[in-house]
């Protein structure tokens, strides 16, 4: 059996899930990716999961699926809603956050983590380059990761799995920057909100605004593919 300990990750294909698998192994874990079909616009970003979970040798990858297409209220999930454009952003809170979808994505990390007898969760929210989603900041994480301490067997008998988000306060340009490090391939990623089915990111929105952005302040190039039709 292994000495390492073992850490499940939430994966999106995006570059900062991705990052987290190279920081969580980087850390000495075994990693366990974990992403899901919930009804979001496009399937690449699975298929970007996928691609990355293979490339980076995680022990198993696996994909739930979780339809919130059922209640709607997020351009991501509700094809009636459109994804605005990163220039024409409303104040407050923006259409593409999906309604309590970190919770319930870390809810079933967290029974797969006991179930794997995992130490670790990891996952890759931020809060300096974000689009300002209430289920990323770090006093969410902190309250998660006690009531997870609650929740569970493990927690109870004195051994909670930790909450572990790397990325909280860093840049995306550090991201980038720590991630390159690390060796992570982004172009096998996906972080548009609305990509072709190919993989090929609109430029548009603002997932690929800060994508774009963290890749010219970190000053390497964007391998990021974009959509010319």
């Amino acid at each position: 059996m292994s000495s390492l300990k073992r850490a499940v990750v939430l994966s999106s294909g995006g570059l900062d899930s991705t990052t987290v698998i190279a920081m969580a192994q980087r850390d000495g874990y075994e990693c366990f990716s974990l992403s899901f079909d919930y009804g979001q616009r496009h399937q690449s970003e699975l298929i970007a999961a996928e691609r990355v979970s293979a490339s980076m040798n995680v022990v198993e990858h696996k994909v739930v699926s979780l339809d919130l297409r059922a209640i709607g209220g997020s351009a991501l999930t509700d094809a009636a809603i459109d994804v605005p454009d990163h220039d024409d952003k409303n104040s407050g809170i923006p259409v593409t956050y999906v309604p309590a979808r970190n919770t319930v994505f870390l809810s079933i990390a967290l029974g797969w983590a006991e179930v794997l007898g995992a130490d670790a969760i990891y996952i890759g929210v931020n809060a300096v380059d974000y689009s300002g989603y209430p289920d990323c900041r770090p006093e969410y994480l902190e309250a998660y990761a006690k009531m997870a301490a609650l929740a569970t067997k493990a927690g109870v008998e004195g051994q909670p799995i930790e909450l572990k988000a790397p990325l909280l306060n860093l840049s995306k340009a550090e991201i980038v920057k720590q991630g390159l490090a690390l060796g992570v391939d982004y172009s096998l990623t996906v972080s548009c909100y609305q990509a072709t089915d190919q993989g090929e990111a609109c430029g548009k929105c603002d997932s690929c605004h800060l994508r774009a952005e963290g890749f010219a302040v970190a000053g390497v190039a964007d391998p990021t593919r974009y959509c010319t039709a």
